[in-house]
């Protein structure tokens, strides 16, 4: 049979072969730049920002002035030197950076929030490892000037609590200018910068100095938001701070049972969501998780590390939203979450990436589209009849 093809395919004229190729190569990079381009474009053209309360009587300029557009992801995990087969990272690495490239040309957020595990090897990575992460990082998730870049740090970037040193806690802070309980306001909106790992609760030294920081700032917005004519000796030197409920950003939830209440078609798979939670390893401690929210009385708390989504509320009022990961190599089907936010309200809105398995599966019909066309075109392919014919004829001449 294959030398019947090779015979086949010298008897075709040169200038047909050569045009038949030129159609494979058209249709071969037709497929690859729809799956590794352009593919983003479609999926992420469908996303819309929510709309906040009478967001949508206002003009678009006034909308800019008022509204602050945030986009918030998790867990990008980028691979490392120990673990990391190359072949994987330049996979993931392209899909992360195609992503959150076209996201930004598309809805061209005011500032991106990524909620912790940016590294996946930052707990044990050597100097050179760690510069060598750190350059990929910037490469993929580079930003304009119009956008604001803020990262908070996770336990993949420098250690569970007993991995975390302060010298992988700076190296980090150094990188990324994090520290746990800073304070960010934009457009009159608190935001407040948590290092989960460090609320242990233990009195480590790196535990001790990021819970007096929270602490010292509690202070100020609780201040902030005493009323005008309400006098307080205890606050009458302090600085004061837009008086608006503050958003925590942080890469633990707070404590939780499991994933059993947790709904969507990105949660925790039906196998996982009633495993119970480790405290301090899955989730906050108890105590921790109402220290935060009696020091800081938050209107929303946005989280990661458990690479699923879950939405929960906290003393029946105040909101968690776990944010899934936005790598492919924990999730078919990665997302990251579009907020509209004011000083006074929010509304959430989840954008999904493309589906991996959508992707495989236009590979698979395209390579087998792909081999039939080749067979067609050799003339390997022929109707029933004159198969069965071109057999009969061959049996009578032997």
């Amino acid at each position: 049979m294959l030398s019947s093809m090779s015979t086949t395919v010298k008897n075709l004229p040169l200038k047909r072969r050569l045009c038949f190729l030129l159609k494979l190569v058209c249709f071969v990079s037709s497929v690859l730049i729809f799956c590794e381009f352009l593919i983003y474009y479609v999926v992420i053209f469908q996303c819309r920002w929510p709309d906040v309360k009478g967001g949508a009587h206002m003009s678009e300029k006034e909308t800019s002035a008022l509204v602050l557009k945030a986009i918030i992801l998790a867990d990008t995990h980028l691979l490392g030197e120990i673990k990391g087969h190359w072949l994987d990272k330049l996979r993931r690495e392209w899909q992360m950076e195609r992503s959150f490239q076209t996201a930004l040309w598309l809805l061209q957020p005011d500032i991106v929030f990524i909620l912790g595990d940016v590294f996946d090897e930052g707990k044990w990575s050597s100097p050179q490892a760690w510069a060598d992460d750190v350059r990929r990082f910037r490469k993929m998730f580079k930003y304009p000037v119009s956008t604001e870049l803020v990262v908070i740090v996770g336990n993949h970037d420098i250690g569970f609590h007993y991995e975390m040193t302060a010298y992988k806690v700076n190296r980090f802070e150094k990188v990324f200018n994090f520290t746990s309980g800073k304070l960010i306001t934009r457009k009159g909106i608190n935001f407040v910068l948590v290092n989960s790992v460090a609320m242990e609760g233990d009195g480590c030294a790196v535990c001790s100095t990021s819970e007096a920081k929270l602490v010292a700032l509690s202070h100020k917005l609780n201040c902030s938001q005493q009323k005008l004519n309400h006098s307080n000796k205890g606050c009458s030197n302090v600085e004061k701070l837009p008086a608006s409920e503050p958003i925590l950003l942080q890469h633990y939830p707070l404590y939780r049972k499991s994933d059993a209440e947790c709904t969507g078609e990105d949660s925790a798979p039906p196998e996982e969501k009633n495993i119970p939670f480790k405290e301090k390893y899955d989730v906050l401690s108890r105590e921790a998780s109402q220290k935060l929210l009696w020091w800081f009385q938050p209107r929303l708390i946005l989280s990661g590390h458990t690479h699923s989504a879950c939405e929960v509320l906290h003393v029946g009022k105040v909101p968690e939203i776990s944010v899934p990961s936005f790598s492919w190599r924990n999730r078919n089907n990665p997302s990251f979450i579009m907020g509209s936010i004011t000083p006074t309200d929010f509304s959430l809105q989840k954008c999904f990436l493309p589906f991996e398995s959508r992707v495989f599966t236009i590979y698979c019909a395209a390579g087998a589209l792909l081999v039939i066309l080749v067979l067609a075109h050799v003339q390997l392919l022929t109707p029933p009849f004159y198969f069965a014919q071109r057999l009969i004829s061959k049996h009578k001449a032997v």
